[in-house]
């Protein structure tokens, strides 16, 4: 047989009215004898997603640290599952913790900025840089590792980066103690002067990863009548799979299959918000978002990684809470508050309940590693092919310390990251050492990143 090397291209598109959908990576996407020891010549870069979580961790207090709730007591390979971290306890081997690193510059350096943790934090997160105290315009920051990553390796994706968000965020004014709400409602910067607006609806955020197909007008009339996009693609997809083995087949029938399921969620939430009208427990949120905090972070997750399977983007942020929210997690088995939760008060019974808390944010990170692990690409999965990096800037959250604070990656980026480590800092290394360290092992060359002082060997 003469094998001519042709192959489906990676950015094939299929296309109907108000949508453009892009394809996961596929077999058929190969050169003709390929060897699966050359996929990684031709897979896509890794995908990158930061979260954050407000208001620190219950293992950064005294007590916290004596009981190990979040760091665990080995070093190296043969380190423990810690209270905290039982939810990605599976994962083991895809995690790295770094521990007891200090998110420095988040800290006051004049007498105008103490008390102001809560309204800089965020923006240090993934900058390693002190936001400047400003109420106008003049806002000055740094730029994060998510655009570092999106500039240099995110460019040839339909969509360079992605930004998400769960909580309301003010867009303009001062939040308090002389800054701007700037600070506090974004964590991707794309420069020092210019803060990323970030999606809270998930039907904007569908939107922007598979419905940038045709006019707004053809968008707004497909959401109109309920139709899914992939009703409008249907010929498209059609004619593809007349030419893709049983394999391949499948792969799309799974992605095609969790998009629907997504447009479906989408809708049921939509339907559900109109019908309750103003007694919905979040009357001013968006239609499309819902009321429980769980529901929603699930929704925004499972988006990220139908994003990463097709390489929609490579790189998204995502802020799960916003400083001095009082959001009650019922579920995590703990009443209080957060924000309240976070002022223990240093009694002990207080910290084992934020501990929960903590607990509970993870099981929802544990539900995204869960899903990418699941989720197959080229010679592995997603899983492999990514890195997570999950923290808060904030460190004890009763004294708004920025010490020890809690932090870990997930994922191998492509064998960049061993893997089923604990690393231990040195004693105020700042945590932007560990920006560094994983922006480097996402290939972007760079000196520094914000107040570092080195990498780590990860």
């Amino acid at each position: 047989m003469f094998i001519t090397k042709k192959s489906l291209s990676r950015r094939t598109m299929l296309r109907g009215m108000g949508a453009a959908v892009a394809l996961p990576f596929l077999e058929s996407m190969l050169p003709a004898q390929t060897a699966t020891k050359n996929m990684g010549k031709i897979l896509p870069k890794p995908r990158f997603t930061a979260i954050e979580m407000v208001h620190g961790g219950a293992g950064s207090t005294k007590y916290g640290t004596q009981k190990n709730l979040w760091s665990p007591a080995a070093e190296g390979k043969d380190w423990e599952i810690t209270p905290i971290l039982e939810p990605v306890k599976p994962y083991r081997d895809y995690l790295t913790i770094i521990s007891h690193t200090d998110c420095n510059a988040a800290d006051a350096v004049s007498a105008q900025e103490v008390g102001a943790d809560h309204f800089r934090s965020s923006a240090v997160f993934l900058t390693g840089a002190h936001a400047k105290q400003t109420e106008g315009s003049d806002i000055y920051n740094g730029t994060t590792i998510d655009q570092l990553y999106a500039k240099q390796f995110g460019q040839d994706t339909p969509v360079p980066s992605i930004q998400l968000c769960i909580e309301n965020l003010d867009s303009s004014g001062t939040c308090g103690y002389n800054y701007s709400c700037a600070y506090m409602d974004t964590i991707s910067w794309a420069n020092p002067t210019t803060p990323l607006p970030m999606t809270r609806d998930p039907r904007l955020a569908f939107e922007e990863l598979f419905g940038t197909g045709g006019s707004p007008k053809d968008r707004a009339n497909r959401n109109k009548v309920n139709k899914s996009i992939l009703d409008s693609i249907s010929h498209d997809v059609a004619r593809l799979q007349k030419n893709l083995d049983p394999k391949d087949k499948g792969r799309l029938n799974d992605y095609l299959d969790n998009i629907r399921e997504i447009e479906r969620r989408i809708q049921m939430i939509e339907q559900y918000n109109v019908s309750r009208g103003p007694d919905r427990e979040l009357p001013a949120a968006p239609i499309g978002v819902p009321d429980s905090w769980e529901q929603h972070v699930k929704l925004m997750f499972d988006l990220q990684v139908l994003a990463f399977a097709a390489e929609v983007t490579r790189v998204s942020t995502f802020k799960m809470s916003r400083d001095t929210s009082n959001r009650v997690f019922a579920d995590s088995g703990c009443s209080t508050p957060w924000h309240s939760a976070s002022h223990h008060q240093e009694k002990p019974e207080l910290i084992e309940d934020k501990a929960k808390i903590n607990k509970y944010h993870l099981s929802m990170v544990a539900y995204f590693i869960d899903k990418l692990k699941n989720t197959p690409d080229g010679d592995g999965n997603l899983l492999d092919h990514s890195l997570v990096l999950y923290g808060s800037p904030m460190g004890d959250g009763n004294v708004h310390g920025h010490r020890r604070i809690p932090m870990l990656l997930a994922g191998k980026a492509q064998g960049a990251v061993k893997g089923g480590l604990h690393i231990r800092a040195a004693d105020e290394t700042p945590q932007a050492n560990i920006l560094l360290s994983v922006v480097r092992a996402l290939g972007v060359d760079v000196d520094s990143v914000g107040n570092s002082t080195g990498s780590f060997s990860i």
